[in-house]
């Protein structure tokens, strides 16, 4: 029994450390009796299960759409691991990166945007994937970035990154105690698009750094008659309009739709900016809304398609 258990390692540490694979942990934050920062509306959800219907998605686009790649979990339901257990998790596993996901919180309730927190600036690969974290959040999600953060930043040190042996990052994906950003956390549309920033920002990320692994999905053959793949890149949204400034999308007419606004910047002099409401499966859901948003002051608005 002893030399089966001693090959099996072998094995696992063989192809770990030849580009086999890589393994992801992500860790959603707090959870069970603690519930994070939490919503001035009690109607909300809190922090705990926020992180954990993000943390969640991303790691089912990285599960369906990556070939190469094992998603692990610290927690996928509301229960607490304590901070030692997630590190311990993270080190006795050995994964090659660890990804803890959270929502911020300030006395200060009109702060809002995106961070990504590393241990140190010297921790050049956790700076790097942080970075790509937040330029998908800043362009492609239109969310408003706040930076790469270090414990000089915080003026403290976080466990899950002081201590875990890897490439790791925490993000924040926007701060509860912002009314705005605590609403649009709240909808599936806005969980989607923080997992889509999360997931593209990693797949760059690996696709730069591990050279030798194919991340690519086999696809199938012309001849297979099965359903499609329902974790198909493509959808559809409505591209309502275009802007030379920046504008809030969580002000003004915007706030009449009934999906939230994302912005994301495509040029750097002229039209800058695109704004676009809903993600659709299908172009004739788009068209509905389309239609819709038109009546409701975007009589330009088009139905656009969008790769996740």
């Amino acid at each position: 029994m002893q030399l089966v258990y001693t090959f099996l390692v072998f094995v696992f540490l063989s192809l770990h450390s030849t580009g086999q694979g890589i393994t992801i942990l992500i860790d959603p934050g707090h959870g069970g009796s603690d519930p994070g920062h939490e919503a001035a509306d009690k109607n909300l959800l809190p922090e705990k299960d926020l992180t954990l219907k993000i943390a969640l998605k991303f790691g089912t686009y990285l599960s369906e759409r990556l070939e190469n790649v094992t998603v692990l979990y610290t927690r996928t339901d509301d229960r607490y691991p304590t901070l030692d257990e997630r590190v311990n998790m993270a080190n006795s596993k050995k994964v090659d990166y660890f990804i803890s996901v959270h929502i911020n919180g300030s006395p200060n309730t009109s702060i809002k945007g995106t961070e990504s927190h590393v241990h140190s600036m010297s921790s050049k690969k956790s700076v790097k994937l942080a970075r790509a974290f937040e330029n998908e959040f800043k362009t492609r999600a239109g969310r408003k970035s706040r930076g790469v953060k270090d414990s000089d930043d915080r003026e403290h040190s976080l466990q899950v990154l002081k201590f875990t042996e890897m490439t790791s990052v925490l993000v924040e994906c926007g701060f509860m105690t912002n009314a705005s950003e605590a609403n649009y956390l709240n909808t599936s549309y806005g969980q989607d698009v923080i997992a889509s920033a999360l997931f593209r920002a990693m797949r760059s990320h690996l696709q730069e750094t591990h050279k030798d692994i194919s991340f690519t999905k086999k696809t199938a053959s012309p001849s297979d008659n099965s359903k499609p793949d329902a974790s198909s890149d493509k959808t559809y949204s409505v591209q309502i309009m275009s802007s030379k400034e920046w504008l809030d999308t969580e002000k003004g007419s915007f706030k009449n739709l009934k999906h939230a606004v994302s912005r994301s910047q495509v040029a750097q002099s002229g039209y800058r900016y695109k704004y676009f409401s809903g993600s659709f499966s299908s172009k004739s859901e788009a068209d509905d809304y389309c239609n819709e948003v038109k009546k409701k002051g975007f009589p330009d608005s088009i139905v656009v398609e969008r790769k996740n």
